[in-house]
């Protein structure tokens, strides 16, 4: 499958199961994210924005599947996305 065919170039988000839109962007958002939470020289101030943009992603990202096919190797990164979910698991 080509992107193009899952989400045309005029589309900015997908809509899933009538109840979840996805933007596109939001795999290479989490990319960049993730990149930088692994980087030691990322300060804390920085380090709490990506992590809350992160929180923002993953019920997107588990949605797609993502992490169902692609696992995270970087064990501190695992951790921590890992308990980023649970915050979003926790009632307000």
């Amino acid at each position: 499958m080509k992107a193009s065919e899952l989400l045309a170039d005029d589309q900015d988000s997908l809509a899933l199961n009538d109840r979840l839109s996805i933007r596109k962007g939001s795999v290479g958002a989490f990319l960049h994210n993730a990149r930088l939470l692994m980087d030691k020289n990322t300060g804390a101030e920085q380090r709490q924005q990506l992590e809350m943009d992160t929180r923002e992603l993953l019920p997107a990202l588990d949605a797609l599947g993502l992490f169902e096919i692609l696992g995270i190797r970087e064990e501190a990164l695992a951790l921590c996305i890992e308990r980023l979910r649970q915050d979003t698991k926790k009632p307000a």
